[in-house]
């Protein structure tokens, strides 16, 4: 692996070693202070200008473009909130995306395999172990995001989201977020409604460069990417991993997702 990280800054492959404790503690430390953690220069410059040629093209011809206007719950209906409360506000999310049976033979899923991966993660994470998933469509994606496209407003699902910048636009395609904006206790509709209306002066903006390995906790953090501006495209891979094995998405899932069943 090392023709595609750095082992000696992010020495993954030394699962004892003083330095990747240091590295992990440090990455708590981030998680604990930010809700996320960024490592630079993660994936080295070769194998990314090799990926971004060999799937760019393939945007055009093969992706499935996902186009949808939502609210940031992604659900109609919010129990409590009447039609046309604020926090109800629509945006329009439009990216493309590659699946992991179009990525094969990438530096990407050449990544996403490597135990010492997912337990890197798992042990930044404090779980005893973290799984890749048995979904050959779902396992790892390649999003694109073209002039005036974007990721809006939304909570995860999930506990955490790993992704990894391939390609940064000429403009624009920020990752924006208001961390801690609900509880599971308090969903602070008002808040919502205020960040949703460009009024919440705790909203952060984080600027990455392609190579950044960034792990996000946004389940209660409200986040998007703002509009690509100018024709070079964002692009991001998005691994999955859970804490238990042999997960795969249902075939309606994966209709819903990528616009085909495996």
């Amino acid at each position: 692996m090392h023709d595609l990280i750095d082992l000696t800054r992010y020495p993954l492959d030394k699962p004892d070693s003083t330095a990747l404790a240091d590295l992990v503690a440090a990455c708590r430390a981030d998680l604990a202070a930010t809700g996320m953690f960024n490592l630079p220069d993660f994936l080295r410059p070769e194998p990314i200008a090799a990926d971004v040629a060999r799937i760019a093209p393939r945007f055009r011809t093969e992706a499935f473009r996902h186009a949808r206007r939502h609210n940031i719950y992604f659900r109609r209906e919010i129990e409590g909130l009447a039609p046309g409360h604020p926090a109800l506000a629509e945006f329009e999310t439009v990216n493309r995306t590659l699946c992991a049976d179009q990525l094969a033979g990438t530096a990407l899923m050449r990544l996403y395999d490597w135990p010492a991966f997912a337990a890197f993660l798992a042990s930044v994470m404090e779980k005893p172990a973290l799984y890749t998933m048995d979904d050959p469509l779902a396992r790892v994606n390649a999003m694109a995001y073209g002039p005036d496209e974007a990721l809006n407003w939304h909570f995860d699902r999930s506990e955490f989201t790993t992704t990894l910048l391939l390609q940064a636009p000429g403009a624009g395609g920020d990752f924006e977020y208001r961390r801690n904006l609900r509880s599971d206790d308090d969903p602070n509709y008002a808040g919502v409604a205020r960040l949703l209306a460009g009024q919440d002066p705790e909203l952060r903006r984080l600027t990455l460069a392609p190579g950044t390995l960034n792990v996000f906790r946004g389940k209660n953090t409200a986040h998007r990417v703002t509009p690509v501006q100018g024709d070079t495209a964002r692009i991001i891979a998005v691994f999955s991993f859970y804490d238990r094995p042999g997960v795969r998405f249902s075939a309606e899932e994966q209709q819903g997702f990528y616009g085909r069943a495996a």
